[in-house]
């Protein structure tokens, strides 16, 4: 029996050691699959050529926009020619440690790419210079855990066949900087048009900051942000001890003056839009070298019809003061870009390059006041009759030494005013009133609802915020105004339908019930229960916005009726908006299927002429024109009333409900105004009051001496009374504490 069991035990032994052995193998045969098979060597770096292929960035019909890298120049520079700084530069901001690691930096970029791997669900670089060489000219562009570990191995591999010189030589001579661009040496003379061997110190650090994103830091897309990213490079070096403080002190001053972009392209704003993105989602070798198909929502004839217009409209707008502007067409029900222009001309020196749409911040005026107003019927605090007195009012708040006093544009006062008419005619003082019943955090808070994140801190901002006393981008307002065209649903802006790789296979798709390939044939209304998206305001509500911003009757006293506003034949809601320093005007129209964004100022900030009047001049023609453009052909399709909301007779002074009196007449002079369901008025805001009136026969403010009591008509809104049959010529301001 012993003796068995001892049999018994030396067969289990044995089978365990087979086991492990067999374990063993094939733990090594997918180690040798998984990281070693045709694992390129590095002694093909020296002989290595690449060959990219081109990618394509085609509009929504299949038009060329812009070939991206259809070859690669690149001329060989042995390091030893080159400044010392050329290569400092480079080691400063990619790779500090160079000089001390094998290859990979442990302690550095590994572990922080670990950690954002982890944290972020998403695999992060924390490359060396050595792993940046081998990943860019052995290895494909896949952002795997397994091609990270390959170019682990031939980056300490490399390291033990180069030099650490060697490597930084290959390094600067593969390295894409944009474009079909590659090696320093190209960089120098596409940027700067000389050799690598004569750049300065300023220029080396320039181009060192490129690689990380060669798009995002083109001094032809966003001159800004290659200034800041070459002061970045520059403090690095110093940081480093390569130079003393005065020469950093020097450096930093200096301005980038580069090479004029000499490349044909269609649509250049948005080409470099859809490039940026690209950027965020693939590596720069395969948006260099991948071959990718990109077909995106923009309508070149659209785009270049658009770009004919502000050219003109510009060059007419000179006297007064005008000399940028820019447009955005979007189909709201899909976000889709139909048309990006982020300044009248791209090539014109200055900068033509930057994009107004996307990058810059500017105040919206009273284009937006709809969200404020929308906000207000959405809470059910107000309706679309609820009367604003408009007259003199200055606004205070504890802490708060002076009042805030805002006058209207045209400098008048028009008493008591109903909703759609104080939208309507954009007047100021029932806009700031809505403000502070909705309250400022409230409104920064549901602003980001509608799409707007430059609101940041509530704290920043006071009541002036309505008037537009806060800064945002087109494509925010664009985003933010796509509620009231889709019943209620903000829909984020999209610029591509679908990307392929060089296969054909199709990368990514964008589908939608709503999406029309050719954007010009007559559209029909979308789809609207199949719009995804955020749904800040209700259906109701920005219907009513919606009726209000399109009534022309509405807005006739402070534009004229039939003005540039008017689109004949079609039912189109639209915004205008000024600053009051004149530095930034706007204008923003939709239809169900359309939207136009309009912006127009000075590059440099300056006011425009002060007789600039909007919905006259400046944004509304360009609006208009483009709007035209866009509708014709196009049936006239209004905004679809829900169920819930009802029409009723109210009255034009108060906002009462209209009633019949016993004898059959009418109690006051009607109107027809809508309702959300169980929104309708049900008390009086109108009545014969005995009260304190000035010795001229004006009502008299709180405290205010020498008043005498007196029955008059009184009409109330939410912040005090308007005496109907009062004196109102020199009007006192009512203080309202809030």
């Amino acid at each position: 029996m012993k003796v068995k069991l001892i049999e018994l035990f030396e067969k289990i032994k044995l089978h365990k050691k087979v086991f492990a052995l067999v374990t063993i193998f094939f733990i090594l045969l997918f180690l040798y699959f998984f990281i070693f098979f045709k694992l390129p060597s590095p002694q093909s770096l020296k002989n290595y050529k690449a060959t990219p292929l081109s990618t394509h960035i085609l509009d929504r019909n299949g038009k060329l926009l812009y070939q991206l890298y259809q070859k690669q120049k690149r001329s060989p520079v042995k390091i030893d020619d080159l400044p010392k700084y050329v290569a400092q530069a480079s080691i400063s901001i990619e790779d500090k440690n160079f000089y001390q690691h094998n290859g990979i930096s442990i302690f550095g970029g590994m572990f922080r790419a670990i950690k954002d791997t982890l944290l972020r669900q998403q695999l992060q670089g924390g490359s060396t210079i050595t792993q940046q060489l081998v990943k860019s000219a052995l290895l494909t562009p896949e952002r795997t855990i397994q091609r990270k570990i390959r170019e682990i191995v031939l980056a300490i591999w490399t390291e033990k066949i180069f030099s650490k010189n060697e490597i930084l030589e290959l390094y600067l001579n593969q390295i894409p900087y944009g474009g079909a661009v590659y090696g320093v040496e190209e960089a120098a003379q596409r940027f700067f048009g000389k050799p690598a061997k004569k750049l300065n110190l300023e220029e080396a650090a320039f181009i060192a900051g490129l690689p990380q994103a060669p798009s995002q830091y083109s001094p032809y897309n966003s001159p800004d942000l290659a200034l800041k990213r070459r002061n970045e490079v520059l403090k690095a070096m110093f940081e480093q001890k390569y130079f003393d403080k005065d020469t950093y002190e020097k450096a930093i001053k200096t301005k980038i003056v580069v090479k004029p972009f000499e490349e044909k392209i269609k649509a250049p704003h948005f080409v470099f839009y859809i490039k940026n993105l690209l950027e965020q989602k693939y590596t720069t070798k395969e948006i260099e070298e991948g071959g990718l198909k990109i077909t995106t929502t923009l309508d070149l004839d659209i785009q270049e019809e658009a770009e004919k217009i502000l050219k003109e409209e510009i060059e007419d707008a000179k006297e007064l003061d005008v000399t940028n502007g820019a447009v955005l067409v979007t189909r709201p029900p899909t976000g889709e870009i139909l048309a990006m222009l982020g300044s009248v001309d791209y090539f014109a020196t200055g900068s033509g390059t930057f994009n107004v749409t996307t990058t810059d911040n500017r105040q919206p005026g009273s284009s937006i006041k709809p969200i404020n107003y929308a906000i207000g019927i959405e809470r059910k605090l107000v309706t679309a009759g609820t009367v604003f007195i408009d007259s003199p009012t200055c606004f205070s708040a504890d802490g708060q030494p002076k009042g805030y006093c805002p006058v209207n544009y045209d400098g008048k006062f028009h008493g008591p005013q109903g909703l759609r008419f104080s939208l309507g005619n954009s007047y100021n003082i029932p806009a700031v009133k809505m403000l502070a019943v909705n309250g400022v955090e409230n409104f920064v808070a549901s602003s980001s609802a509608f799409g707007i994140n430059s609101f940041k801190n509530s704290k920043n901002y006071g009541l002036s915020l309505t008037l537009g006393g806060g800064e945002v981008k087109m494509t925010e307002m664009a985003t933010a105004f796509s509620s009231f065209a889709n019943r209620g649903v903000v829909k984020e802006l999209n610029p591509i339908l679908k990307i392929e790789d060089k296969f054909g296979k199709t990368l990514y798709k964008f589908e939608s019930p709503n999406f029309v390939p050719d954007i010009k044939k007559p559209l029909n209304y979308p789809s609207f229960f199949s719009i995804g998206g955020k749904k800040p305001i209700s259906e109701e509500t920005a219907f009513i916005i919606s009726h209000i911003l399109l009534d022309d009757n509405a807005r006739s006293q402070a534009f004229g009726a039939g003005s540039l506003l008017v689109i004949p034949g079609h039912a189109v809601s639209v915004k205008t908006g000024t600053t009051d320093d004149k530095r930034d005007n706007w204008t923003i129209g939709y239809t169900p299927n359309f939207m136009t964004t309009v912006w127009v100022g000075n590059n440099d900030n300056t006011p425009m002429n002060p007789y600039l009047a909007s919905g006259v001049t400046g944004a509304a023609p360009i609006w208009n024109r483009v709007m035209r453009y866009l509708l014709k052909n196009q049936p006239d399709l209004w905004p679809i009333r829900p169920d819930t909301v009802v029409g009723k007779q109210i009255c034009w002074d108060s906002g009462d409900l209209m009633v019949k009196k016993d004898d059959g007449t009418e109690s006051c002079s009607p109107r027809f105004e809508y309702f959300i369901k169980g929104t309708e008025p049900n008390e009086p805001h109108i009545s014969k009051q005995t009260i304190a009136i000035t010795k001229d026969d004006k009502l008299a403010p709180l405290n205010w001496p020498d008043v005498e009591m007196k029955e008059k008509t009184i009409i109330k809104d939410m912040f005090g009374n308007y005496c109907v049959d009062c004196s109102h010529e020199n009007e006192p301001y009512q203080n309202i504490k809030l």
